[in-house]
């Protein structure tokens, strides 16, 4: 919120300066995002007022003027403005001024015509964005006075970014209340005294959604002059709050909101049909809003309407059919409590954010309506006139916010703040902000909580409001201690950080995406199920809860394609989101630890070759993660890989993995359908495991090196070409007896000289006794069994 330091300073006016009172607010939680001058430097600029004006004689798009406002008397410009003319009032820069930028104005000559002087637009002067002319000022403007004193322009504009539980701030009442209870200053705003009714007109108002409306209050004004001049103080204080003048009354109603935080509307009455209604609306009603966008509205969305037609969107922006013209001369004023609920969100999803949403979700003091309107009455009548009608109020007491009533004890003061208070001083504190002592006893006090202060609920918020106040850098600091309890981490436990680390040490890096993916991505890589949406999405790209973590690095793989990165290798461990039935509650959020590799197998260097990954380089990195497991048996002595299919993986180049009997993971290539459609011209491979399905490593078993030689015997076999590799191993191993310590497939070829519907595989069988010196009669035996095994099983034979 933006406000001018000198409209605070009339209702409070502590002896700091601009910077010094930013800074002081900001230590009380009410952050300043800055503080900066109302208007640019300049010096030399009076008001001025055109006393005559006659066509340039060699010019058609410059007049000449006698401008009065020197002190030496009547001066001649000569200016360009197509709105300059006798007998207005103007910022008037005298040769020898100063304007923004360091632009000085000299004596000049324009087409044969002396000019002694400049007569400047808002622009010029940095006081606004109207640049189309000169800037007409009020005619009651005192002509030769200082246009920095009569404007009081040695002022600046605070800008403080409040966080959405202080809505109590969102007007200059709430700030002033604040640096009063800080400064110990009395806080002294304007007087509003209830206006008397000279007419008995007024509406009758229904309120059909009690839980979002329970309290409406409304006011008839008659016979106003809408063509009046708002005051040029008004204008200047909306000006430096953000806001531009529109006419008297919507700057009025502007007005109000910024100096008491309560957002007001106006409807010419004579548009309105009956009486005011406050209801849902249905869904695919239309309305036109003030800024001409045609909405169809949601059902639920609260409205204002009368008997015939809508009117506008409560609590967010009125619409065009009911708007005050140039051409009104009765208007309605309304001043309503709209559940922060009702609003929330409301404005966002058509797309919209005013400064009456912005107040309304955050909530306003539902105790403020009558005073606003009062207000705006008084301010109304002094500048438009009117006779205005009796204020109607209309509320549903038993849907109103109830009275909250907290008990502070003085113990948890000293225990929440590390700082002992005086009883007196925590009442005065407290007071001072606005609540009310009801009660006192030898523990504490309770307090009666304002309407405007949504934000104390429980005693804890209390506590917080009186180290804001104290003062944060009056509370000592003291380093924290406790007794902490070392929990024990269990042996088969893999910490995910451990995985983590082996990745990075096989070039992986760590990408973080976000677990909400678009409706389209989820039915790509799993068309089978059917994700989670969300009620109320940031976006469609976000609309749904992942299901996999893979969509999220292939996304992550084409930003980083984008972006001339061709070697990618990424991995993100979170959580999959699996919907267990019709019910949401029954989400279950699993675990999950999922890679992709892309590109060469090696970085570019001068010794490494440029061969592409390929389906055995990502399953050598999950043999690496599942070898954490299996305490050095290797991957193979518990985790299998079988051929599998999944929807989003190449038919041929996909493996299931298993522990024991239990589908623990997948690994392949993306489908080629898959590739074109993400536009990846390369394979990519990628895996994903379950975290809670790998389950605890085996622990670790000391055995001791055999000091004894091993033997090894190569075999190579033809088998058929669909048997898999992973078959003959575990049958070898098996048959082996216990002297095996190693079995390793070294060759596989298929070819000329082979049966094309044979294969060639060539292994490498290992054997050591721990205790004595194996003879080849022993291994002779054990090899004999595995060939014949495998011819029985596999119909294998030797070549």
């Amino acid at each position: 919120m933006k406000f001018s330091n000198s409209w605070l300073r009339e209702w409070v006016n502590p002896q700091l300066t601009a910077q010094e009172l930013a800074d002081q607010i900001t230590m009380a939680g009410l952050e300043v995002d800055g503080v900066e001058k109302v208007a640019g430097e300049f010096s030399g600029v009076v008001v001025g007022e055109i006393l005559a004006c006659e066509q340039h004689p060699d010019a058609d798009k410059l007049r000449v003027c006698k401008v009065a406002g020197h002190p030496d008397g009547e001066m001649q410009v000569v200016c360009g403005a197509p709105n300059a003319r006798a007998g207005i009032k103007i910022p008037f820069a005298l040769v020898g001024a100063v304007l923004p930028g360091d632009f000085k104005i000299k004596k000049a000559k324009l087409r044969g015509v002396e000019s002694f002087g400049m007569l400047c637009a808002q622009t010029e002067l940095e006081l606004g964005e109207d640049s189309d002319g000169i800037w007409e000022l009020p005619d009651n403007a005192p002509t030769g006075e200082a246009l920095r004193e009569y404007l009081q322009l040695d002022d600046e504009t605070i800008d403080v970014d409040l966080t959405p539980n202080r809505s109590d701030c969102l007007g200059i009442a709430g700030i002033a209340r604040e640096v009063g209870v800080l400064n110990r200053c009395p806080v002294q705003g304007p007087e509003i005294a209830p206006v008397t009714a000279k007419i008995d007109d007024s509406l009758p108002v229904s309120l059909h959604a009690g839980d979002a409306c329970p309290r409406y209050v409304g006011r008839v004004i008659r016979n106003i002059d809408i063509n009046a001049q708002p005051p040029l103080w008004m204008q200047e204080r909306l000006r430096r709050s953000g806001l531009r003048s529109i006419d008297p009354v919507v700057d009025v109603t502007n007005y109000v909101l910024l100096e008491l935080g309560q957002p007001m509307h106006a409807f010419d009455l004579q548009k309105l049909s009956g009486g005011i209604k406050v209801r849902l609306a249905e869904q695919g009603e239309e309305l036109t809003l003030l800024d001409g966008q045609e909405v169809k509205l949601q059902a639920g969305t609260l409205l204002i309407a009368d008997e015939q037609k809508l009117l506008a969107m409560a609590g967010i922006m009125g619409g065009r059919d009911s708007a005050v013209t140039k051409d009104t001369r009765d208007i309605f004023l309304e001043s309503a409590f709209f559940n922060p609920l009702a609003i929330a969100g409301k404005a966002r999803s058509y797309g919209l954010h005013t400064d009456s949403s912005h107040r309304f979700e955050r909530g306003v003091d539902y105790r403020l309506q009558e005073k606003a309107v009062e207000r705006a009455t008084q301010l109304l009548l002094e500048i438009v006139g009117g006779e205005p009608g009796p204020v109607h109020l209309r509320e549903l007491s038993e849907l109103m916010p109830a009275e909250r009533h907290i008990t502070l004890r003085r113990a948890r003061v000293e225990q929440g703040l590390g700082v002992a208070l005086a009883d007196d001083e925590i009442v005065d504190i407290l007071t001072r902000l606005g609540l009310e002592k009801i009660d006192q006893s030898a523990e504490g006090w309770t307090f009666l909580i304002p309407s405007f202060r949504f934000d104390i609920a429980i005693e804890a918020d209390l506590l917080e409001e009186l180290a804001r106040v104290y003062g944060y850098n009056r509370i000592p600091s003291e380093s924290f201690t406790a007794a902490l309890d070392i929990v024990p981490l269990p042996e088969r436990e893999i910490a995910r950080e451990v995985l983590e680390q082996t990745l990075l040490a096989r070039g992986y890096n760590e990408a973080i995406t976000f677990s909400f993916i678009d409706r389209e991505s989820a039915a790509l890589f799993d068309p089978q199920a059917e994700p989670v949406a969300l009620q109320n999405p940031i976006s469609a790209e976000l609309a749904v809860m992942r299901t996999s973590l893979v969509p999220g690095l292939c996304k992550a793989l084409q930003y980083n394609l984008n972006r001339q990165q061709s070697r990618v290798r990424l991995f993100e461990s979170g959580l999959r989101f699996v919907p267990g039935g019709d019910d949401v509650t029954e989400l279950r959020q699993e675990p999950m630890l999922a890679g992709l590799v892309y590109g060469s197998r090696f970085a570019e260097n001068w010794t490494g070759g440029k061969d592409a990954v390929d389906f055995y380089d990502i399953k050598a990195d999950v043999e690496a993660l599942l070898a954490q497991y299996v305490a050095g048996e290797g991957a193979e002595g518990e985790f299998r890989f079988v051929a599998g299919q999944h929807p989003a993986l190449h038919p041929g180049q996909c493996a299931k993995i298993l522990r024991g009997d239990a589908e623990v993971g997948v690994v392949g290539a993306l489908h080629p359908q898959l590739q074109k459609k993400l536009d990846l011209p390369k394979s990519a491979f990628v895996f994903e495991l379950s975290l809670e399905a790998l389950g605890q490593a085996r622990l670790p078993a000391f055995r001791p090196l055999s000091k004894f030689p091993e033997v090894r015997r190569d075999l190579a076999l033809l088998i058929d070409a669909d048997v898999p590799a992973a078959s003959l191993v575990e049958t070898a191993v098996e048959t082996a007896g216990e002297t095996l310590t190693d079995l390793k497939i070294f060759d596989v070829y298929q070819g000329k000289g082979i049966d094309f519907n044979r294969k060639s595989v060539a292994m490498g069988l290992t054997f050591q006794h721990s205790s004595r010196t194996l003879n080849d009669d022993e291994i002779d035996a054990a090899v004999d069994a595995v060939v014949r095994l495998l011819e029985q099983k596999y119909n294998a034979s030797l070549r």
